[in-house]
């Protein structure tokens, strides 16, 4: 019994090469999304990751077709530096929140 869908095989004699009613469905051109909103979040907006407040300036034309997300690896010091700046250039930054704390625990 497979449990991974890597570890099918999609062999000409095996269920799952030909195809079979219950078996996993194979990756098709057909699953593709709209060219137009490939990406996109729900709220329109497309992501572009950002390390540093240099990387935010690159948006600054773009703030209406990209939004910021802060790179996962960036301290709360800069994490806040950049929010900071991000609401200057009426960027919209997607994970503003994470690694802040609330003021009452400082």
């Amino acid at each position: 019994e497979h449990t991974s869908h890597d570890a099918i095989s999609s062999g000409i004699n095996a269920e799952y090469g030909r195809r079979f009613k219950g078996q996993y469905l194979m990756p098709n051109i057909g699953y593709g999304s709209n060219k137009n909103t490939r990406h996109m979040m729900p709220d329109g907006f497309l992501k572009f990751v950002v390390h540093n407040v240099a990387d935010l300036e690159l948006l600054l034309m773009q703030n209406k077709t990209y939004a910021a997300e802060i790179a996962h690896n960036v301290s709360a010091k800069k994490r806040k530096t950049i929010v900071e700046r991000a609401q200057q250039l009426n960027i919209k930054v997607t994970n503003y929140q994470a690694k802040m704390r609330s003021e009452e625990d400082n």
